[in-house]
């Protein structure tokens, strides 16, 4: 557990820096496994690898303009822990041109030999 603790704090260090790709970097596994509630066009809810999740960083980067970003714990247990999320964000491109947004999702960390092999979001999407 000490490993998983020591990546989790990591981990929300670098995000409450803003340095989301750093911690791509350094924290995920080659063979990193990313699932999302759903997917959307070009961006499967379930992606392999850590090209395909710096990619998905980067389109991320791209589409959204973030105003702030927290994120809470880490809460370990095991070989996982989770990780709050809170950002308020206004879409850049596509349906959400223009709209300012406040997400708050949980994220689901593996942690196998000090890396993070997969990660899981939940969120909800309103309605």
């Amino acid at each position: 557990m000490d490993d998983t603790l020591s990546v989790g704090k990591k981990l929300v260090e670098l995000c409450r820096q803003g340095k989301f790709m750093e911690a791509v970097d350094t924290l995920y596994s080659p063979h990193i496994v990313s699932v999302e509630p759903m997917g959307g066009p070009g961006m499967p809810a379930r992606q392999e690898g850590i090209k395909a999740i710096r990619e998905k960083n980067e389109w991320w980067a791209n589409n959204h303009e973030v105003h702030s970003a927290e994120a809470e714990g880490p809460w370990p247990h095991g070989d996982r822990f989770i990780v709050r999320f809170k950002l308020d964000v206004t879409g850049k491109d596509g349906p959400m041109k223009g709209k300012r947004m406040n997400l708050d999702e949980t994220a689901l960390y593996t942690v196998k030999d000090g890396k993070i092999t997969e990660e899981q979001f939940f969120y909800h999407m309103g309605g």
